[in-house]
Parts: structure tokens; C-alpha cells; sequence
């Protein structure tokens, strides 16, 4: 047995620096990002990711649901909190876990909006750190129109020197299946027609075309 166990002690002194970073936001209707009162479908998908570089805090367990906050002011002025599950256990808001290589939560809104009119959505996340996503709520407000329509076809610049492209707005719940843009002169003339191929894919709200 040893005499003496005063040097079986190792000390090393290191130091571990806060979690103080942020996490990254992100939130986008049917893939796209919006600005206010643009036009959205009555039934979009709303993806909203928080990425924490944090990977020793993974975000993965359903405990960190609650550190969203997610509210819905509808037309008539209502807030209201959007929960993950309703009284009856049926999911609301679907949650999907962060990995170490993409380190994003994911939170699947499938919305429907029954009403016409202006909506504000309000979205707020931290970390498990307690680091907010933002000094402020992520915060949009949008159209909702449920009749379908074609409005404001206009081209963009105008007047242009060399180039313009052409740009309208979607209303209702589906996008058309077949879309033609025709040029016509003054006079009738059927100058140039412009398939869907060449005007790209399109979207309930603001388009803009590939075309030039």
C-alpha cells in the first residue's frame, strides 16, 4: 500500500466560455419567404426551422416544443396561440428533431385559413441555452383570397431599354394547370405567345417570370 496519496491529484484549471449565440429563425410559406401583405394560399404549408450551433444541445426531444411560440392573429383581430396538439391529442403542428449535421428543428404548420382577409403570424424560439432567436418575434403579415383569380399582369420595368419580364398575381387555393402569356400589337397582331416552359413555375401570390 502507498505511504502517501498526496500526489495521486491532478488539478488542471480550464475554462468553459457561455452559450450566448443565437439561433438562426427561419420561416417560409410553401418554400418561399414572404414579405407583408403578400398573397398566400389558403392552405400553405408553413416550415419554420431554429438552428442552434450548439452540438451538445441538440434540439431532439418533444420537451422543446415549448420553447416556440407560435400566435395567429386571423382578420377579425383574434390571437390565438397555435398549439402543438389539440384537446384531443390530434397533431396541429408537426415537430421534426435536429441532427448533428443540420442542427435545424423543424416545426410543420399544414394551415388552413377559412376567412378572406389579413392574418399576422408571430413566431418566437430560444434554445435550450434560453437564447432568444431574436430581440423581437419573427412577425408577417399576408392576404388570404379565396377565389380564384389573375391580377395585376403588368410587365416589370416599364419602360425598359433591352429587357422586361412579366409579372402577375395568383389568388385561390390551386394554381392553374395550363397558363399562355400572348403579346398582342394595337392591331391584334399575335406578336409572341409564352408557354409555361418559359414562365416558370408559379405560385399562389407575386410571380415573377424566368421569362426575359
Amino acid at each position: 500500500p502507498e505511504q502517501a496519496h498526496f500526489n495521486n491529484l491532478l488539478q488542471i484549471p480550464f475554462h468553459v466560455s457561455p452559450d450566448d449565440k443565437n439561433p438562426i429563425l427561419d420561416v417560409t410559406f410553401d418554400g418561399r419567404h414572404i414579405m407583408n401583405s403578400d398573397i398566400v394560399s389558403p392552405s400553405p404549408e408553413i416550415l419554420i426551422t431554429l438552428k442552434d450551433e450548439n452540438v451538445f444541445q441538440l434540439m431532439n426531444q418533444i420537451s422543446d416544443t415549448a420553447l416556440f411560440g407560435v400566435y395567429l392573429k386571423d382578420p377579425s383581430g383574434n390571437q390565438v396561440r397555435i398549439p402543438f396538439y389539440d384537446n384531443n391529442g390530434n397533431a396541429i403542428m408537426q415537430w421534426f428533431p435536429a441532427d448533428a449535421n443540420s442542427k435545424r428543428f423543424k416545426i410543420v404548420y399544414p394551415a388552413i385559413f377559412e376567412q378572406n382577409g389579413s392574418y399576422t403570424l408571430l413566431v418566437q424560439g430560444m434554445d435550450r441555452s434560453g437564447n432568444l432567436s431574436g430581440d423581437a418575434e419573427y412577425k408577417v403579415s399576408f392576404r388570404v383570397i379565396q377565389e380564384s383569380t389573375i391580377t395585376s399582369v403588368l410587365n416589370y420595368p416599364n419602360p425598359f431599354s433591352t429587357s422586361t419580364k412579366f409579372v402577375f398575381t395568383l389568388t385561390g387555393n390551386d394554381t392553374p394547370d395550363d397558363i399562355l402569356i400572348r403579346i398582342i400589337t394595337p392591331t391584334g397582331k399575335v406578336v409572341r405567345e409564352i408557354t409555361e416552359e418559359e414562365i416558370g413555375p408559379i405560385y399562389i401570390g407575386r410571380n415573377i417570370t424566368n421569362f426575359t
